[in-house]
């Protein structure tokens, strides 16, 4: 066995655990296995980086962890971001107070809907909708011109519309005139 490995090995039997309970702490018991699996996989990539005395290791992996839990916490308020966005394109202007109940299987939907659309239609999506790029600018990340790009993202963003309908959410065109509470309550009776 090489150094690398028996040192790593060595790594991993000390302090897999105290990185366990760390993340544990932190994000919970559900999560902590991916964020000590991702902690020790970073350590693999950057072993000439981990401190040579034994004492300095596991406040090194602490590090590690610190920044992987931080980075998917960014991910996930990313993601609750793009949700919102979406939400908000999608019910553009909708005024009306709606319970939690509502929110959450509206959430829901949304995230269902963007997983089933095509991995291009959901990168510009994201790419304009998410990370706040100008279709000039996404159309950078795909190598295409401005113009096809706003084609891309209109056909998206439609397609995005049509499955969220078929999904049997309500979608209120921009600028639409939208009921009023009876009309709503009336609508739901029938």
């Amino acid at each position: 066995m090489s150094e690398q490995v028996v040192r790593f090995t060595r790594m991993f039997d000390t302090c897999y655990e105290s990185v366990l309970r760390y993340a544990a702490r932190r994000v919970g018991e559900d999560t902590a296995g991916d964020i000590a699996g991702e902690t020790f996989s970073i350590a693999w990539r950057r072993l000439r980086d981990v401190p040579l005395r034994d004492a300095d290791v596991l406040p090194w992996l602490y590090g590690v962890a610190r920044r992987v839990i931080a980075n998917e916490e960014r991910r996930e308020r990313r993601s609750v971001r793009l949700l919102a966005r979406l939400a908000n394109f999608a019910w553009s202007g909708r005024t009306v107070a709606r319970d939690h109940g509502e929110d959450v299987v509206a959430a829901t939907a949304l995230e269902e809907v963007l997983h089933r659309m095509s991995p291009a239609d959901r990168e510009i999506l994201r790419l304009i909708g998410w990370e706040d790029l100008s279709v000039s600018q996404a159309a950078v990340v795909f190598g295409c011109s401005p113009a096809t790009m706003a084609a891309r993202a209109r056909r998206a963003r439609q397609r995005f519309l049509a499955a969220l309908r078929d999904h049997g959410v309500a979608v209120t065109p921009p600028g639409a005139p939208r009921p009023g509470p009876l009309e709503r309550s009336a609508g739901r009776d029938r």
